[in-house]
């Protein structure tokens, strides 16, 4: 990373996947006339009071967080009561899959809850002192051990006791030891059990040392602290309170959760690494505020108020006062424990939570005691087994009562009942304890002789199968990772033969399935498909570069290009095609929130461009543009550069609405050289035809249409590209509305949506791109082999009906002998008959063993899940090989998964969308192999 510097910065964005620009003044555009007033109406939208009009670079709320997970020790009860007070509500919400996402009330709730007293936490800037004078906030120790010196032994054997074999062998050493019924050797019939505790306890531990040692390294670590007379000082991680600075150095780890106040940028942009948090090393921007940026490093002063502390990464509520300014801020604006600073030299964060109350510590849940369902179902046989013990040692001992019963005066004559001794001079009594005594103690001792029903044995055997297991698969060259030179890992010696028992696999496409690797392959302008197809020539590799202060620069990645289009792209706009194509590509180049990085190369004349971003669809287009002529070339926190084919232009970002699950799109808001406004917008085709004007586009739309279902039957990835010019009154309601929704006192996120919603209509239509996300190798033969298995593989994925159908094909998901049920309804009604129809059908093709698929679409989905016909929906899925479930959001694929979990016992097994796997599908199926075969 040392090779690689920033070459621009991207604007500033909020939370909620918002974007507050730093508006340029247009000397021709009018300020906003109403300032004045207290009341903005935007759309039928009406706000409230507007604090402070003058910030530009205000921050909107986060969304909800979630559960809070409350800790501390008695010594710090205001912490902890400060922790637990953040659900003030004390209920828990339910979770709605079917739904497209949050509504307003969620916004209005949490905007609330963060202007409230006593839901806030105060934050004093370089006065740690102060901000712990009322509160005794946590410090910056964590611990992630699970146990201690005083707490090992009764922990250790508490955790161990979870197996109900355990227990039933310990009652039979106690009673072992009791001479009346000493069966076996006293001693002896302890040593099983003790071995067996003792080895287990010994792996426990030294697992648990490497623990210690780890937090012992993580604590000592050196922090870079500013104090308040412009000094620095060094001091170990576990000693940063809350309210301290702290600086941080390029490829240093953030050691606490911290609000950025400055950066090595004069812009306030700095670049964060979050695969410690999310998995994902793609670079993400964090932004530190221009008041504070500016600001003299020692004379940092101010308060902050935020949230208390809670497990939610994505989002972070709080506002700042400085200055006598009050400034807002969100998730872009903090930077949390664990990330890595990026081609940033150095970066200035106040620390607002610590150590056990940072968020990534909030979402350890430490380590955890895995138990398999093998475990889960032996606990279960050894109580019937105990419950048939004692049932059989009642009969013996009912057999032993009448016994003594029918022989009660023959006792003095019998062996070993004989009351009394005639052996000796003197008579004796022998150990006869009675009729009563004499049955229980029959009892007990059967216990002991019937012992062997259960024999300790079977565990000892079963833990040297799992570790034979777990070696073979580390050694599995099947397993073995060239990209990363890396084995399998079993981390849990506990649940290998879970991997035996699974039934469902559930699993994204992009990532999983794909290489999540993204390559252009053609694009639909204005009506026109310029695909491979429609030229007799190949495509070529094109290979665009400028030159930049004397050296020459190119994107790092090389786009086959279609050559027609490539022609007409370098005519410019001399006429009306051009035009078109000319808009299509800025669109492509400028609509993205890409950061491009500026990567050294053995010759020191040449430099790469990278595009690093969030999303490799972004990134795939970004160098398509590219290619074409339109390259990125520069970013700061108000404008871009775009050089088009030797051409610099420079363009004004006034605005940038960023893409969420909901919209399914995103916006930028461009200001010209010649003072004009546009917007242009992408997105999934649903909607963004919905947001189309259809006055005089129908025939473009229908073209684009037509090229949009033959890319997707191609297998591959498509966007709908939009432009609209917006008017100097259209562009100062706009900002106006912004600036008033982006300080509101109530429902920031919502008032934020309705806004981006507003302004993303009635958009022309551009075109539309086509990516390509090529499968992984060996998931074909991956899936296939699931398939043998008989276990029930479904695909969730967020691609459009005819891409997911391409790529059931061509992994063997779905095969040409298969019976396809489609069920793609809009509304509640036709989606029951649909639902209703297809549960008919697929009865009658099991009846004469016809295979089926199941492919049903996100907007079904609405009307079925938290409904009373996903009874029905399970029935279906129930009788087809496979589900391919379509344009789902991520909450519809727990919903899905959620559907089959409750309603079956069988184990099911999610790969991606959160769900944090090492193992790819084809390490997975050879692991499945192994311990199927």
């Amino acid at each position: 990373m040392d090779s690689k510097r920033p070459l621009l910065l991207q604007s500033p964005r909020t939370p909620n996947d918002q974007y507050i620009p730093t508006i340029p003044v247009f000397p021709e555009l009018p300020k906003s006339k109403s300032s004045s007033s207290n009341t903005v109406t935007f759309s039928g939208v009406e706000f409230g009071q507007v604090e402070n009009k003058n910030s530009s670079n205000s921050s909107s709320s986060s969304k909800s967080s979630m559960s809070i997970h409350s800790m501390g020790s008695s010594k710090r009860n205001n912490s902890v009561r400060e922790m637990s007070s953040l659900n003030h509500s004390g209920s828990k919400s339910t979770v709605r899959y079917g739904s497209k996402g949050g509504g307003d009330s969620e916004g209005l709730t949490m905007s609330q809850r963060e202007l409230r007293d006593e839901d806030a936490r105060l934050v004093y800037i370089n006065d740690p002192e102060k901000t712990n004078e009322n509160f005794e906030f946590f410090g910056n120790s964590i611990r992630t051990a699970k146990y201690s010196i005083l707490t090992f032994i009764p922990r250790n054997l508490f955790e161990q006791f979870h197996r109900v074999a355990y227990i039933y062998f310990l009652i039979i050493a106690i009673l072992n030891q009791l001479p009346q019924l000493a069966v076996f050797g006293r001693y002896v019939s302890i040593l099983p059990l003790a071995f067996v505790l003792f080895v287990t306890g010994v792996k426990d531990a030294f697992e648990d040392w490497r623990r210690h040692n780890s937090d012992k390294v993580e604590n000592n670590r050196l922090a870079t602290i500013l104090m308040n007379d412009g000094s620095f000082i060094e001091k170990k991680w576990k000693d940063i309170r809350v309210g301290e600075i702290v600086k941080i150095k390029t490829n240093e780890t953030i050691p606490c959760d911290i609000v950025l106040l400055s950066t090595s940028d004069p812009t306030g942009v700095a670049y964060v690494q979050t695969i410690n948090l999310d998995g994902e090393s793609n670079l993400k921007t964090r932004y530190a505020k221009q008041e504070t940026g500016s600001k003299v490093q020692p004379r940092y002063t101010g308060l902050i108020k935020c949230e208390k502390p809670n497990r939610n990464i994505y989002g972070f509520m709080a506002n700042m006062e400085i200055d006598g300014k009050k400034l807002s801020l969100g998730s872009t604006n903090i930077v949390l424990r664990g990330c890595e600073l990026k081609n940033t030299s150095w970066a200035l964060g106040v620390a607002v939570y610590c150590g056990r109350e940072t968020k990534a510590m909030l979402n350890n849940s430490g380590a955890p005691s895995k138990r398999s369902r093998l475990e889960t179902r032996m606990n279960y046989e050894i109580i019937m087994l105990s419950f048939f013990l004692v049932a059989l040692c009642t009969i013996t001992s009912v057999c032993a009562a009448v016994w003594l019963k029918r022989h009660k005066d023959e006792l003095n004559l019998l062996p070993y009942y004989r009351k009394l001794d005639f052996s000796k001079p003197v008579v004796e009594d022998y150990k006869y304890y009675g009729w009563g005594l004499e049955i229980f103690f029959t009892f007990l001792m059967s216990v002991i002789v019937y012992q062997v029903m259960i024999p300790i044995a079977l565990y000892i055997s079963m833990e040297l199968v799992r570790v034979g297991q777990a070696y073979f698969m580390i050694e599995d060259d099947r397993l073995y990772d060239e990209a990363t030179n890396s084995k399998f890992q079993c981390r849990a010696l506990n649940i290998n033969e879970d991997l035996g028992q699974i039934k469902y696999v559930f699993s994204d496409k992009t990532g999983t399935l794909t290489e999540n690797k993204m390559e252009f392959q053609c694009a639909s302008i204005r009506g026109v498909d310029y695909s491979s197809t429609n030229t007799s020539t190949e495509n070529e590799l094109g290979e665009y570069s400028v030159q930049v202060d004397g050296k020459i620069l190119k994107p790092k990645m090389k786009v086959k290009v279609n050559p027609e289009l490539l022609q007409l792209a370098r005519n410019g706009v001399e006429n009306v095609e051009g035009k078109r194509i000319y808009d299509f590509f800025l669109a492509l180049a400028t609509c993205n929130t890409i950061v491009p990085i500026v990567v050294d190369t053995p010759d020191p004349d040449v430099k790469l461009l990278d595009y690093q971003g969030e999303s490799p669809d972004e990134q795939a287009l970004a160098y398509a543009a590219a290619a074409y002529g339109f390259m990125l070339i520069e970013r700061t926190s108000g404008h871009i550069v775009i050089d088009i084919h030797g051409q610099r232009l420079k363009f004004n970002v006034l605005g940038l609405h960023e893409f969420d699950s909901d919209r399914k799109r995103m916006s930028v808001i461009l200001g010209y050289p010649d003072s004009s406004v546009k917007l242009f917008v992408k997105g999934a085709d649903t909607a963004m035809f919905s947001v189309m004007d259809k006055s005089h586009n129908m025939d473009v739309i229908k073209a684009t249409e037509t090229h949009l279902h033959s890319y997707s039957s191609l297998g591959l990835r498509t966007l709908v590209i939009g432009m609209k010019e917006l008017s100097t009154s259209e562009f100062e309601q706009w900002h106006t509305a912004y600036e008033a929704a982006s300080t509101a006192v109530f429902g920031r996120a919502a008032l934020l949506k309705k806004i981006s919603n507003h302004v993303e209509n009635n958009v022309f239509i551009l075109g539309a791109s086509a990516i390509e996300d090529k499968l992984q190798q060996g998931v074909p033969e991956a899936i296939e082999s699931l398939r043998a298995a008989g276990i029930k593989v479904w695909v969730l994925t967020g691609d459009k009906q005819e891409t997911a159908i391409s790529i059931g094909f061509s992994s063997k998901l779905l095969t040409r002998n298969m019976t396809q049920i489609i069920i793609n309804s809009n509304s509640k009604v036709s989606c029951r008959k649909s639902l209703k129809d297809a549960l008919e059908r697929s009865r009658k093709l099991d009846a004469v063993a016809t295979q089926i698929a199941l492919i049903i679409d996100g907007g079904s989905l609405v009307h079925i899940l938290d409904s009373e016909h996903e009874e029905e929906l399970f029935q279906l899925a129930s009788l087809c090989s496979v589900v391919l479930c379509c344009r789902v959001a991520p909450l519809q694929k727990a919903g899905i998964v959620s559907l089959v979990k409750k309603r079956t016992s069988d184990m099911t097994l999610a790969i991606g969308d959160g769900i944090n796997s090492s193992l790819d599908l084809l390490q997975l199926v050879n692991s499945l192999q192994f311990i199927f075969y």
